[in-house]
C-alpha cells in the first residue's frame, strides 16, 4: 500500500464503499457543484423533514478525494440541518489547516493539509449539501 496521504487505505475503502451513490425516488432538494480547477462534479439529491436531511444521495464525477469525501458525508448526514452543515465545513476548513478532526472518519483526510490545491476536493460534496439546503428555503431564488 503506498505512504500517499492522498491514496491511505481508508481513503480508498470510502471511494470504494461509495455510501450513497445513486439517486433518491423524490427529492425534496439537489444541487450540483464543480470544481473548474481539476473537473470534479458533485450532484446531490436530499430529502428533508422540517429542515433536517433524512436521505441523501450523490452523484460524484470526481478524484478519489472528493469520492470518499461524498461517501463519508452520505454515512453521517442523517439528521442534520444547515447550520449543522455549516459547522461541518468550517471543521473540515479548519482540519485542513491544522485543527482538529471535525467528525468521525475525517481524519482519513487529514494528510489533505500540505496539499492546499486539494483541499476543495474534501470540501466539495458538503458544500453541494449546503447548496441544496439552501436553494430548497422558502424564498430562494432556484434555477
Amino acid at each position: 500500500m503506498t505512504d500517499d496521504p492522498l491514496y491511505r487505505r481508508e481513503i480508498l475503502r470510502l471511494a470504494a464503499n461509495a455510501t450513497g451513490a445513486g439517486h433518491l425516488p423524490q427529492p425534496d432538494a439537489c444541487a450540483r457543484v464543480h470544481n473548474p480547477a481539476c473537473g470534479d462534479r458533485v450532484t446531490v439529491e436530499l430529502t428533508l423533514e422540517s429542515g433536517r436531511i433524512t436521505a441523501l444521495a450523490h452523484q460524484t464525477q470526481a478524484c478519489i478525494l472528493t469520492q470518499a469525501s461524498a461517501a463519508l458525508l452520505a454515512s453521517q448526514v442523517a439528521g442534520q440541518d444547515r447550520t449543522g452543515l455549516t459547522r461541518l465545513a468550517d471543521g473540515i476548513r479548519a482540519m485542513l489547516t491544522g485543527g482538529p478532526v471535525p467528525a468521525p472518519g475525517y481524519a482519513a483526510f487529514d494528510g489533505v493539509a500540505a496539499h492546499p490545491g486539494r483541499h476543495v476536493c474534501v470540501l466539495l460534496p458538503v458544500e453541494a449539501v449546503l447548496k441544496a439546503l439552501e436553494d430548497s428555503e422558502p424564498g430562494s431564488a432556484r434555477p
